[in-house]
């Protein structure tokens, strides 16, 4: 996130607060006293999915004092648009374990939709304590922000839970492999093979942003094609 004092201190990415809370409680019950903890904080979340339902969870157990999800998109309707038939999956609202916790603790939902972070807060000691946002709209594919909408957020402990985009380009760059529209690694499911010879390519890389199973089942393919071509070559 290229924005204004993304450094500071209490800005983590939500994978790093989940594991770290994660190795507490198994090492020491929490007993550690770790200092990424939600207790008695206003806690943001930026990014939703599965991982930002987590980071809402885990931060109400830790004793969060709030706790607000920033959504960039806007609410999805309670039934399938008319452009997402079956069998695609359902975009549509739904409310996780994370959210339905929240509202039982806070007494609201706590997702925000159409919110854009413009930038971070810090004190002197370079700790975060609040952060910058706009409201946008998407017109003809394009993020428009809407004057006026901005708005300052109190928080001590900001959690990132963007989604994954595409895979760093510095090793397709440097061996001329061809991207898909998404900007992975081109490849055909089944087969693995990129654009150049001998280079093969599998998971989140290959397909986009999905779960561990397939990229352990991917992995496996891969593994089996990378060795006809070793015992060909």
């Amino acid at each position: 996130m290229p924005v204004a004092n993304r450094d500071a201190n209490g800005v983590h990415m939500a994978m790093e607060y989940l594991s770290k809370n994660t190795k507490s409680l198994l090492d020491t019950g929490h007993a550690d006293d770790s200092d990424l903890s939600a207790k008695g904080k206003d806690v943001i979340v930026i990014g939703g999915g599965d991982t930002g339902t987590d980071c809402i969870g885990t931060a109400l157990r830790q004793g969060a004092k709030s706790i607000v999800n920033f959504e960039l998109m806007g609410k999805p309707p309670e039934d399938r648009a008319d452009n997402n038939p079956w069998p695609l999956w359902p975009l549509i609202y739904r409310v996780d374990y994370g959210h339905a916790e929240a509202a039982q603790v806070f007494g609201d939902d706590p997702r925000q939709y159409h919110l854009m972070t413009k930038s971070f807060i810090k004190d002197d000691a370079g700790k975060v304590t609040g952060l910058n946002t706009v409201n946008v709209d998407f017109k003809d594919g394009q993020l428009i922000e809407i004057e006026g909408s901005e708005k300052t957020w109190d928080t001590q402990l900001v959690l990132l839970s963007m989604g994954f985009v595409s895979p760093e380009h510095y090793l397709s760059d440097d061996a001329d492999i061809e991207l898909d529209a998404r900007g992975n690694y081109q490849a055909t499911y089944g087969e693995y093979a990129t654009s150049q010879k001998g280079v093969f390519t599998a998971g989140d890389c290959r397909r986009g942003q999905s779960l561990v199973v397939w990229a352990i089942h991917e992995g496996r393919g891969v593994a089996e094609k990378v060795d006809q071509y070793l015992t060909n070559h």
